[in-house]
């Protein structure tokens, strides 16, 4: 195992971020080369302690010879949204300085344009310096996974429809509950990669077979636990060693039997009003249109002063917020649906 370090030199004198990036050879050049990175959102801890325990795992894989691909390993991403607190609570989402989100702005350039990343490095800022360096690292690779977490979340995944169904491997390897199939339209790390590979050869690719750029969510921000993490690096072993990265047992994984559904037939339940937040069903629960999820009280102690929050249709809830406060519009809970939501929704993530 080889362990470098990236430096980040701030944009202010005297500063500098330190990016250990951990790094195994593989003894067979047909293997896949592996990317894996945590907390491109700083406070996003799940994948971290994942990473932390796969990290000890390929260590000893390393030691017995089964190491067959290149893997890249980040466990800490970002260094500069790590040390961004504000009033003594870590942010990591958004950049304190540019206001920009972590996972978006990534350049979108074809796969033989990637030596142009670090180029002139210094005509960037440090936040920009970070997303190319971590875009470099990823497309030398064939399989990149991009771990994240939610709010209050079951284990789910964005997974490019140019992916799937091949990638209900790594599904059933972590025992997701849910996919999202998403449409490729942003500027997010996963979506930055795939873009890479998409326009490889100039004309746009639909399906990339043997490849995978993925974000994984898992869970919450809170399922930070030595037992979780631990199963967390062991589904990501099964799945290194199902796809010849990591020799092993290929007993074959069973079949993904969650919830898939396109972007389209996500349900994003916002809060019509500011309140607080009273809710009436949890992560996991499968609901029938009409059902009550939440009631926000606007006014409270007022006649009118609660207003409920129902279900628009059949759905299983993947995700909602921990916060017990809303402003108006703001997110409650992603539901995941047989049929396309009646929402008008623009092209791209969920969320900003």
């Amino acid at each position: 195992m080889d362990i470098s370090e990236i430096i980040i030199t701030g944009d202010t004198a005297g500063i500098e971020w330190r990016l250990p990036v951990f790094r195994f050879k593989g003894k067979s050049p047909d293997a896949p080369k592996t990317y894996i990175q945590a907390a491109l959102h700083a406070n996003e801890l799940p994948g971290t302690a994942a990473a932390h325990f796969l990290l000890q795992m390929l260590a000893e894989a390393e030691k017995n010879g089964a190491i067959l691909g290149d893997i890249t390993v980040v466990p800490q991403a970002n260094p500069i949204g790590t040390a961004q607190s504000h009033f003594g609570e870590l942010q990591g989402r958004f950049d304190l300085g540019s206001r920009t989100n972590f996972n978006r702005d990534f350049p979108l350039i074809a796969l033989g344009e990637r030596d142009s990343l670090l180029s002139d490095l210094d005509r960037h800022s440090a936040t920009d310096r970070l997303k190319r360096q971590l875009l470099h690292m990823a497309l030398g690779a064939e399989l990149m996974l991009d771990l994240h977490c939610d709010d209050e979340a079951l284990q789910y995944a964005y997974i490019d429809d140019a992916f799937w169904p091949e990638a209900a491997d790594l599904a059933a390897a972590l025992d997701m509950e849910a996919v999202f199939l998403s449409d490729g339209e942003s500027s997010a790390f996963e979506e930055a990669v795939a873009y890479a590979w998409k326009y490889e050869t100039g004309q746009k690719k639909t399906s990339l077979p043997g490849r995978l750029s993925v974000t994984v969510e898992l869970r919450g921000t809170r399922d930070v636990y030595p037992d979780v993490a631990r199963k967390d690096a062991e589904g990501l072993l099964r799945f290194l060693v199902a796809r010849g990265v990591v020799a092993g047992d290929q007993a074959a994984l069973p079949a993904f039997g969650g919830m898939v559904a396109p972007l389209d037939n996500i349900e994003m339940i916002r809060a019509p009003e500011s309140g607080a937040i009273l809710f009436h069903r949890d992560i996991g629960d499968k609901v029938k249109a009409g059902d009550l999820l939440v009631t926000i009280l606007n006014r409270p102690g007022q006649p009118d002063g609660a207003i409920e929050v129902r279900a628009p249709q059949d759905g299983l809830i993947v995700t909602r917020v921990s916060t017990r406060h809303a402003r108006r519009r703001s997110d409650l809970m992603k539901i995941a649906c047989a049929t396309a939501s009646s929402a008008a929704r623009k092209p791209g993530p969920l969320e900003a």
